[in-house]
C-alpha cells in the first residue's frame, strides 16, 4: 500500500473526530432529565392520552390548524367522545395557563423554538 504510513493515522485521526461526540457523550455520564412541568391542579386528563401529547403535540396543532384554517373544522372529537375546540389558546392553554412553566420548560431544554407564538398571543398564567 503507498503512503500507508500516511494514510493509517489519517485514517485513526478521522474515526477518532467523526466518532468524538457518540464516546464524548458515554464518557461525560451525562443523561436528560426530563423538565418538570407544571400541570394544571383542577383538570384530571388531557384530551389525548400524555404519552401520545408529549410526541404528537406538534402534528396535532399543525392538523387543527389545516383542519380548522382550510377545511373550517372547529370540533376536535378525541378517543373517549368528548368534543373539543380547535384552538390552541381555548382548549390547550385553558388549563396549561403559564407558557413559561409549561410550554418553554420542555422546548427551551429541548432547543426547539416553535412559531406558535408568533400569530398566538402568548399567556401569562394569573399576571
Amino acid at each position: 500500500m503507498y503512503n500507508a504510513k500516511y494514510i493509517m493515522p489519517g485514517l485513526v485521526i478521522f474515526l477518532g473526530l467523526i466518532t468524538f461526540p457518540l464516546w464524548f457523550n458515554v464518557l461525560s455520564c451525562t443523561r436528560y432529565e426530563a423538565p418538570k412541568l407544571a400541570l394544571p391542579a383542577d383538570q384530571q386528563e388531557c384530551i389525548i392520552d400524555t404519552k401520545v401529547m408529549r410526541a404528537e403535540h406538534m402534528t396535532l396543532l399543525n392538523d387543527w390548524r389545516d383542519k380548522y384554517v382550510r377545511d373550517g373544522e372547529v370540533t376536535f372529537t378525541a378517543a373517549n367522545g368528548k368534543l373539543y375546540d380547535m384552538s390552541l389558546m381555548n382548549t390547550c392553554m385553558s388549563c396549561h395557563t403559564n407558557k413559561e412553566q409549561f410550554c418553554d420548560a420542555c422546548h427551551t431544554k429541548n432547543s426547539v423554538y416553535p412559531y406558535c407564538w408568533e400569530c398566538h398571543i402568548a399567556p401569562r398564567g394569573n399576571q
